[in-house]
C-alpha cells in the first residue's frame, strides 16, 4: 500500500522503515531534506513540499502527519487539508488533544477529507518491536489502512493469549484497536499516558527509597547498602511488578547506577494534563495520576533520586533528552 509520511523525527523515520520492511511504498516529507534524502537512499520516494508529496501519491491517497501536536499539527492538516481532494486521508499519528480530533475531522468532512487520529506508542524501540496503536474515526477509513496498522503494529508475538479472548475476535491481539468514531484514539492515548506517569512515579519513588536505605536518618541495625540495578534485575525475573519501563529501568540502573547523568527534571508532554482535565470533567477521582503529574512540575525546582529514574525512563523509551546534569 502507497502511504505518504510527514515529519520524519525519531518516530516517523523509524514508521517509514518499518512500513517498507513490510513491502509498502512511502512518499516522505520533511522539512530537513537533509532526512528526507536518507531515507530516500533507504527506499523511500522523496517530496520537496506538502504539494509534491500530494501529487506522487495515488487517490484515494493517505497521508500521516507525525509532528509535535499544536500549532505543528494543526498548520500541517490545514495546508494538507488545502491540497488534498474528497475521498483522501489525513492521518494525525501525534499525541493532540483529542477535542482537537473532534473539530478536525467535522471540518474535513465538509471538503469529503476524511480524518483518523491515531494514538501511537512505541518511542524509539518501534521500528523493531511494533507500535501499539489506538485508533480514531470513520470505520470505512480505518478499514482502508488496515495493511498499514497491521504492518506497523507488533502482532501477537510470544506473548500468551488472554483466555477466553479467541472467542472475542478483532485486532487487540495484534496490537491496535479502532477505539470509535475521531477524537476516541487519542483519548485513549491520552488516558494511556496518563497512566504511565503514574506507574513511572511508583517506580521512581520505590527506588529512591532504596537508594535512601543507607541513610544516616535510618537507624543504623536498619540501613541496608542495596544493589538498585540488581534489584531491577531480579524483579525482571518473574516479579509481578515486571514491564517493559521496568526493563528500561534495569538497562539505565545497570549503565550507572547513581544516574550521574541525569538531572532529574522531568518534562510532561501534555497527555498527563489533559487525562487530569478529563478526570475532572467526568468527577472521576484521580488521585495517583494528579499526584504524579505535580511531580513533574516540583522535579524542575528540585531534583531527587526518584526524578532521576523518571528522567531515564523517558530517555530510554522515547529519547526524550533532559538538560544535562550541572548544564
Amino acid at each position: 500500500m502507497q502511504l505518504g509520511m510527514i515529519g520524519l523525527g525519531r518516530m516517523g523515520g523509524n514508521m517509514v522503515r518499518r512500513l517498507m520492511q513490510g513491502g509498502h511504498q512511502l512518499v516522505v516529507y520533511d522539512r530537513s531534506q537533509e532526512t528526507v534524502q536518507q531515507l530516500v537512499k533507504e527506499g523511500a520516494k522523496g517530496a520537496e513540499s506538502l504539494a509534491d508529496l500530494v501529487k506522487k501519491l495515488k487517490k484515494p491517497r493517505a497521508a500521516w502527519v507525525m509532528v509535535p501536536a499544536g500549532a505543528p499539527t494543526e498548520n500541517t492538516v490545514k495546508d494538507l487539508a488545502g491540497v488534498l481532494d474528497k475521498g483522501d486521508i489525513i492521518i494525525d499519528g501525534g499525541n493532540s488533544f483529542f477535542k482537537d480530533d473532534v473539530r478536525r475531522a467535522r471540518e474535513l468532512k465538509g471538503k469529503g477529507i476524511q480524518y483518523v487520529d491515531v494514538g501511537t506508542s512505541g518511542g524509539i524501540w518501534g521500528v523493531k518491536r511494533g507500535y501499539c496503536m489506538m485508533i480514531g474515526g470513520d470505520k470505512a477509513a480505518v478499514d482502508h489502512l488496515d495493511p498499514i496498522f497491521k504492518t506497523l503494529a507488533p502482532g501477537r508475538g510470544n506473548i500468551d493469549r488472554t483466555p477466553g479472548r479467541d472467542k472475542l475476535g478483532g485486532t487487540a491481539e495484534e496490537g491496535y484497536l479502532h477505539c470509535g468514531p475521531a477524537g476516541a484514539g487519542h483519548f485513549v492515548k491520552m488516558v494511556h499516558n496518563g497512566i504511565e506517569y503514574g506507574l513511572m512515579q511508583a517506580y521512581a519513588e520505590g527506588f529512591d527509597i532504596f537508594r535512601n536505605a543507607g541513610s544516616k536518618d535510618v537507624a543504623e541495625e536498619h540501613r541496608f547498602n542495596l544493589n538498585v540495578a540488581d534489584i531491577a534485575e531480579v524483579w525482571r525475573r518473574g516479579s509481578v511488578v515486571g514491564s517493559w519501563l521496568l526493563d528500561l529501568t534495569a538497562i539505565a540502573l545497570a549503565e550507572d547506577p547513581s544516574l550521574a547523568h541525569y538531572t532529574g527534571s522531568v518534562a510532561d508532554s501534555g497527555e498527563g494534563r489533559w487525562t487530569v482535565m478529563a478526570a475532572v470533567e467526568e468527577a472521576v477521582p484521580a488521585d495517583v495520576l494528579t499526584a504524579a503529574l505535580y511531580v513533574r512540575f516540583r522535579s524542575r525546582q528540585e531534583h531527587t533520586f526518584a526524578e532521576k529514574v523518571l528522567s531515564a525512563m523517558r530517555m530510554k523509551f522515547g529519547g526524550h533528552i533532559e538538560r544535562p546534569a550541572g548544564g
